[in-house]
């Protein structure tokens, strides 16, 4: 099932289509199609491989045949995606909306992804749409900016929540990317949505091995991370919930190509996975394959037959 033809060759393409997007950006201009061969893309990291693995299962339960294509970058595998190099792949909803938008209307629009899960779909799909592709329903599982202390950290002051860290005037040193300063989501937002006092921003990168160490030490009191980190127990930290929703929809949803891959059948196949996927399940397949050093497509037939989706 595995087909990994040559980036160059990709970048050939790539640059010579750009697909449906400019014949009129008002309207959709491809029917739905149903090719008998689908081509799932992966972003090359684990809960990309994770999802897109799980794709062409489904796919191929539903009697499709299925190939693998790995594209690390979004600024080429979208592209390819319009063009139909590329049938279906995983995205976040919030952050493939700002990222369209930006590249529709240029980088200077405002964002439209926001933690309204309706509004951010809405946006997202008229922005797809005039370019060819089909956004399915988003299901539960998220994979969003979280911030997580040490366990003891938060027994001893009975935090739980965002709010409670920002009620109890703590002083908060923060790892996290240097980006961090500036992203509304996080250090500015932290402070204007939670009133939590941030004194500096520790440049240790998002969730890194180092940014986490940091934290476990009492270094830094909190690190900036994802929902779907695998490794928290590992640091003896917890997730404090973001209560006041300060982070945007980044529902995972699967991104099809409307010619190729805009069917029913198509829909129906992968909606099956919102029925059983959740946040804390994609985690803990992430932790197989990072932790556990298990292959992302075996992890993803084992959930997928443990949840019944598979004979």
């Amino acid at each position: 099932m595995t087909w990994r033809p040559a980036l160059a060759g990709l970048l050939l393409l790539t640059g010579c289509t750009t697909g449906p997007s400019l014949e009129n950006r008002d309207e959709v201009t491809a029917p739905p199609g149903d090719s008998r061969h689908l081509t799932i893309g992966s972003a090359g990291f684990t809960e990309s491989d994770l999802l897109a693995q799980m794709y062409a299962l489904l796919l191929e339960r539903a009697g499709y045949k299925t190939s693998m294509l790995t594209v690390a970058n979004r600024e080429l595998y979208e592209p390819a995606l319009e063009s139909g190099q590329i049938d279906v792949v995983p995205e976040y909803a919030a952050t493939f909306a700002d990222w369209l938008n930006a590249k529709t209307h240029g980088t200077d629009a405002p964002a439209v992804g926001s933690p309204d899960q309706n509004a951010t779909m809405s946006a997202l799909r008229k922005l797809a749409a005039p370019r060819g592709l089909t956004v399915l329903d988003a299901g539960r599982a998220v994979d969003q900016n979280a911030f997580a202390v040490t366990k003891a950290y938060a027994r001893q002051h009975h935090l739980k929540t965002l709010s409670d860290l920002g009620g109890s005037g703590l002083k908060v040193r923060l790892a996290a990317g240097d980006e961090c300063v500036q992203r509304p989501y996080c250090e500015p937002g932290l402070k204007k949505t939670y009133g939590i006092d941030i004194t500096a921003v520790d440049p240790k990168g998002v969730g890194t091995t180092q940014a986490k160490r940091a934290v476990q030490s009492g270094q830094d009191q909190m690190v900036l991370t994802t929902t779907t980190d695998a490794t928290l127990d590992e640091f003896g930290l917890v997730l404090l919930a973001d209560d006041r929703h300060l982070q945007n929809a980044d529902s995972i949803v699967p991104v099809v190509n409307r010619a190729q891959a805009g069917s029913e059948r198509v829909t129906g196949a992968l909606d099956r996975l919102n029925d059983v996927l959740t946040t804390g399940d994609l985690a803990a397949m992430n932790q197989q394959v990072d932790s556990w050093r298990r292959l992302p497509k075996d992890v993803a037939r084992s959930y997928l037959t443990e949840k019944g989706l598979l004979k």
